[in-house]
């Protein structure tokens, strides 16, 4: 007697189901240190800016070379996890991430730490969507899926507003190479955990890997970010520096999209694009991180140039918006399930908007209880709209091109926060400068330089002195919180945009068999000889032992009532 099982049924039915969740721990761990290590450099810059003494332009490539080669790469090493083995790039980019964290550590030259935290981004490209695309493998069932989003996604945000805290503490007692040392033991003892732990997971490997598409993706996303970048610094937006790569990027991402329509094995299909679901849900990964990270610079600035709070201080009062991310990654999936997709991230964009409307009433003096209520909206809003999108674009691609679905979710990730500083910063600097025309006893060209920025208009002021320099103070704080107000409601426009935008998902979660390990029930147990059919491979695997009567049956309760199709009956049985 040959019946046709799966695989993941047997797994189920075998160990329980207890493997995955600690593969999803090795995963979360990975993905806490590469968020972190997104923020924790932020705070160490002024230590780390006068004991190495960079330039202007090298100390701009410090900060930024690390997510720019990371977002440009991700599509890249994405889809060549699908072809070459997820877990296998994932240990590559562990052992990379710690020989990159070494020589950051040890830089004596802005040279050496520009190239250290550019081999940071190349590691970071290699484990971000392995960790996605692997929990998409060993998550077959869109309820448990769900869960493991939630979690991953909580992982996230801890890592990236822990980094400031725990970036603050190590610069007030160590040195600013510190903020890297902490990586090193830790991959030192996730890469062999992971080898052992993790299972290797590929995509279909039909046809051969377009490299000259994923060169091409590459460029194209670097040059769009390097552009976006650069108009958040405030560079004019028809200059060569700013134009040029931005143009050049948009004009290679064509060429790559019509690259991928006419090939046969393409790196991306672009099928998943008329999915009305999966552009919707990207849409709105690229609109939540824009709210989240043009909010959160704008939310240091303020916290520490406003209020005076020391950059350890200024951590501490982000830690509630990160407590509260941690609450909706943990209700994510009970709440999915009861409200669905489309009410998920529609009333997540509300409640974002809210507390974004909210913390509009902040002004020149401390409120705490204030910025800490509109701190933990935001973070709930915004993380429940993340997990949502996420859990929807991922469960709208098929299990064979995770990598390449992990890849576009954390390109528009990356994307997201590069249009979030260019924009919501453009709107604050055209908000605030104008604020300081005029100033009594200020000159016109003290005016313009205490106009770039409110950190140089303090500068201004304590040249100045005397009543003028009062002046200018008191006139920057106040043209400051008066551009903050404009950003906040510009802020709060963009994601009432999100939440019209969530009308085109699904009204409920659905939770179909999967279609790579189509679901089976069993009429007995699976004797010696009996046929297996492994999903992915066409040919079906004799079973070498038996599977007994008992698992045959918790497996089925696992997966749900299916038809058994019988090798060589040509029908089903119940």
């Amino acid at each position: 007697m040959q019946r046709t099982i799966t695989a993941g049924a047997r797994l189920r039915a075998a160990d329980g189901g207890a493997n995955r969740w600690v593969v999803l721990v090795v995963l979360c761990v990975s993905l806490l240190l590469v968020a972190l290590d997104a923020t924790v450099l932020h705070v160490a810059v002024p230590s780390l800016t006068e004991d190495l003494r960079p330039s202007s332009t090298a100390l701009l490539w410090i900060v930024d070379a690390y997510p720019l080669i990371c977002a440009s790469l991700l599509i890249l090493f994405g889809t060549l996890g699908d072809r070459v083995g997820r877990r296998r790039v994932l240990l590559l980019g562990y052992a990379l991430f710690g020989l990159a964290s070494a020589v950051a550590a040890m830089a004596t030259v802005p040279e050496v730490l520009i190239g250290a935290r550019a081999l940071l981004g190349v590691g970071g490209a290699m484990i971000m969507p392995a960790t996605l695309s692997i929990l998409r493998a060993v998550f077959p069932d869109r309820r448990e899926r769900a869960t493991a989003i939630g979690i991953w996604t909580a992982v996230a945000a801890v890592g990236a507003a822990t980094g400031p805290v725990l970036g603050g503490f190590l610069v007030e007692h160590y040195w600013w190479g510190s903020v890297f040392l902490i990586n090193i033991p830790l991959m030192a003892l996730i890469l062999p955990v992971g080898r052992w732990l993790l299972p290797e997971s590929k995509g279909s490997g039909d046809g051969p890997w377009d490299v000259l598409g994923a060169l091409m993706a590459a460029a194209g996303v670097l040059g769009a970010v390097l552009g976006v970048k650069r108009i958040g610094a405030g560079d004019p937006l028809l200059s060569l520096a700013t134009a040029g790569p931005l143009l050049l990027g948009v004009a290679l991402l064509i060429l790559f999209v019509r690259r991928q329509r006419r090939r046969a094995h393409p790196l991306i299909d672009m099928r998943l694009f008329s999915r009305a679901a999966f552009t919707t849900s990207v849409g709105c990964i690229v609109l939540a991180m824009l709210a989240l990270v043009g909010l959160e610079l704008i939310a240091v600035q303020y916290l520490q140039l406003v209020l005076g709070l020391s950059p350890l201080e200024t951590g501490l009062r982000l830690l509630p918006l990160t407590f509260a991310a941690m609450a909706a990654g943990a209700t994510g999936s009970y709440t999915l399930r009861r409200i669905g997709p489309r009410r998920m991230v529609g009333w997540g964009f509300v409640l974002t908007a809210a507390a974004v409307l909210l913390l509009v009433l902040m002004g020149q003096h401390d409120r705490p209880v204030l910025l800490t209520v509109g701190f933990v909206l935001l973070g709930f809003g915004l993380q429940t709209t993340l997990f949502s999108a996420y859990e929807s674009m991922l469960s709208e691609a098929p299990a064979e091109s995770a990598g390449g679905a992990a890849a576009i979710g954390e390109t528009s990730y990356q994307l997201g926060a590069g249009m979030g500083i260019a924009l919501l910063g453009s709107v604050m600097n055209a908000a605030y400068a104008p604020g300081l025309a005029g100033v009594p006893g200020v000159p016109a060209e003290a005016s313009r330089s205490a106009a770039n920025s409110l950190g140089e208009a303090y500068q201004v002021a304590e040249h100045l002195g005397g009543a003028a320099g009062t002046a200018l103070y008191h006139a920057a704080r106040h043209a400051f919180v008066n551009g903050l107000h404009v950003t906040l409601f510009v802020s709060a426009g963009l994601l009432l945009l999100g939440a019209l935008m969530a009308l085109r998902l699904p009204r409920v979660m659905e939770c179909p068999p999967d279609a790579e390990e189509p679901a089976t029930t069993f009429a007995g147990a699976a004797d010696s000889g009996d046929t297996v059919r492994v999903p992915g491979s066409r040919e079906p695997v004799t079973c070498p032992d038996p599977v007994g009567r008992e698992a045959a049956t918790a497996a089925c309760k696992a997966v749900g009532p299916e038809p058994v199709e019988r090798a060589g009956s040509g029908r089903s049985a119940r």
